[in-house]
């Protein structure tokens, strides 16, 4: 039980950020992939995306492109230290505002 009481707690939360992040980037794998099987399986329009009927978009990329912006960002926010040095910043601009006073 030691180990838990000298954990540093900003590397905690980052650490428990990027485990959820991974669980995430995961879940987008395997269900998008799961989606695309089932299209190229299930696909009415024979010769893939210029079959008989003409171009058309598969739909699975839908999902694909929303969700994977969505796991962008959120991978950009956990393992970028933009976020971290813009909090940094302020919070030393607002210390020396402090110290103005």
């Amino acid at each position: 039980m030691e180990a838990a009481t000298t954990r540093d707690p900003e590397l905690w939360r980052l650490a428990k950020a990027r485990a959820k992040f991974k669980s995430h980037l995961f879940t987008y794998l395997v269900v998008n992939t799961l989606l695309w099987v089932i299209w190229f399986l299930t696909d009415d329009y024979t010769g893939g995306p210029f079959g008989r009927r003409g171009f058309h978009i598969p739909w699975p990329v839908w999902p694909t492109v929303f969700w994977g912006f969505g796991v962008l960002m959120s991978g950009i926010r956990v393992y970028s230290s933009f976020g971290g040095q813009l909090s940094e910043r302020e919070y030393e601009r607002l210390v020396r505002q402090r110290e103005a006073r």
